[in-house]
């Protein structure tokens, strides 16, 4: 541990072709067990790696398991001990710094025990997220569907946990750690790694009121791609991790894992990809809320109304209903924000008179016995008539603020030559920008 910090990182890293050969040996001397009737592969998989059946699987087959001691994680880490003793000063919104800094002094270490793990990425050069896009490139391709935003903020996060966290424990420990190896250009680079491969263990019923479990890198788990339409799932036991079929998969088809109900912009923004239109049945679009105010002050014609509407945004802001950076996520079949949209939409429509006394009602009643009325799409057309114009008015102002329109996606989807001459990140930002004004089209459509 001594000299690690002088060490650059892996110098002349495997082969791809050596690379995955290796890495399945260090699964096998792990203790990992794979199936035979499946085998990881390079080719005919949907991204870099994957798993392909070789054989006809049925529903509920076990295609591996993973021991818990394979896991990369803060506690398995060589470094371990020290991040126990350090745990007071490690602390972050995210949680993710003590499985940061065991990447860092892990993948930069010659003889890591995960070594054949880090050499399947090379440098990290194949992760393709928005926040390495230049500026200019992420505001032409993305503009309204939301990544943006939240890139920026991560970027200005990665930069504030690095400086005010990270560098301080690297100088603190300059026997293992040198900032001019583990650097914030590396570090950014892991916390996508972390974005794009780690897991998360979901707290069971009676630890619902502790703090999420931290992530962790599960090595051959974390080669599997994602489909909403996916055939295979993670279980989790005390002593091991197991991919199981959920149902029945032809030889030569590829096994796909699910990394969540995730809309396209969220795999964009997390993962560095998308699904091509209409595949993924977990897109969604958002509204943004202060894009709804907007909307209604739009709508007032006198001093006094444009007062009202300001007053009842406040008095949503102070029930929680809605705020400043939040957003109505509406999907293909529900509105995932139904109760606070409803309860928006009623509140910016009424007249001072119904306002007031929605007022007094709420006071008397603390708030509860709001209805849920609009969980699924199909019930938007039973809004009011002013309701539903205040949210095609949203709708119309959510559309406006992309740089393009539906008729062009699909002038571009249309055309399959034109598509292909596309660069990924095109095509990807162009999956997701479609996919959204696809739903918020359908939305328009509803409130007519």
């Amino acid at each position: 541990m001594a000299d690690a910090a002088k060490r650059p990182r892996r110098g002349d890293p495997a082969s791809p072709a050596r690379a995955l050969p290796a890495f399945l040996r260090w699964c096998a001397e792990a203790g990992v067990q794979l199936s035979a009737k499946v085998g990881v592969s390079r080719v005919g998989t949907a991204a870099a790696y994957g798993l392909l059946a070789r054989e006809s699987l049925g529903a509920g087959e076990e295609l591996f398991s993973i021991p818990r001691t394979a896991l990369l994680s803060q506690h398995t880490s060589a470094i371990a001990p020290l991040l126990r003793k350090e745990e007071a000063s490690l602390q972050s919104s995210s949680g993710w710094v003590p499985l940061l800094i065991s990447l860092l002094y892990e993948c930069t270490l010659s003889n890591s025990r995960w070594g054949p793990y880090f050499s399947l990425w090379p440098q990290f050069t194949d992760l393709d997220h928005p926040m390495f896009w230049g500026h200019e490139e992420r505001a032409q391709l993305l503009q309204g569907t939301g990544v943006l935003e939240a890139v920026e903020k991560d970027l200005a996060n990665i930069e504030m946990e690095y400086s005010s966290i990270i560098l301080p424990f690297l100088k603190a420990h300059p026997d293992i750690f040198n900032p001019k190896v583990h650097t914030l250009e590396l570090y950014r680079k892991l916390v996508a790694f972390v974005m794009a491969y780690s897991f998360q263990e979901s707290l069971n019923e009676e630890e619902e009121e502790e703090e999420p479990n931290p992530p962790v890198m599960v090595p051959l788990a974390d080669l599997l791609n994602h489909v909403a339409n996916h055939n295979a799932n993670l279980e989790y036991s005390p002593e091991s991790l197991k991919m199981v079929t959920t149902k029945p998969v032809r030889k030569g088809q590829e096994i796909f894992n699910t990394y969540g109900e995730m809309a396209n912009w969220q795999l964009l923004h997390m993962y560095g990809f998308a699904e091509a239109y209409p595949s993924n049945t977990n897109d969604t679009a958002d509204i943004q809320m202060s894009t709804l105010l907007k909307a209604a002050l739009q709508a007032t014609d006198t001093d006094m109304e444009e007062k009202l509407v300001l007053d009842q945004w406040n008095f949503l802001c102070h029930q929680e209903m809605v705020g400043e950076e939040g957003a109505f996520v509406i999907g293909w079949e529900r509105v995932f924000t139904e109760e606070e949209l409803l309860v928006a939409l009623q509140v910016l429509t009424m007249s001072a008179e119904e306002f007031k006394e929605f007022k007094d009602q709420e006071a008397k009643t603390d708030g509860k016995g709001t209805a849920c009325l609009i969980q699924s799409v199909t019930m938007i057309p039973n809004l009011s008539a002013a309701q539903k114009k205040l949210l095609f008015d949203a709708t119309m102002l959510t559309l406006k603020a992309f740089s393009s329109s539906l008729k062009e996606e699909e002038t571009m989807l249309g055309d399959l030559q034109a598509y292909l001459e596309l660069s990924r990140r095109e095509q990807f930002a162009l999956q997701v920008r479609y996919g959204q004004k696809k739903i918020l089209h359908q939305l328009l459509e509803l409130t007519k």
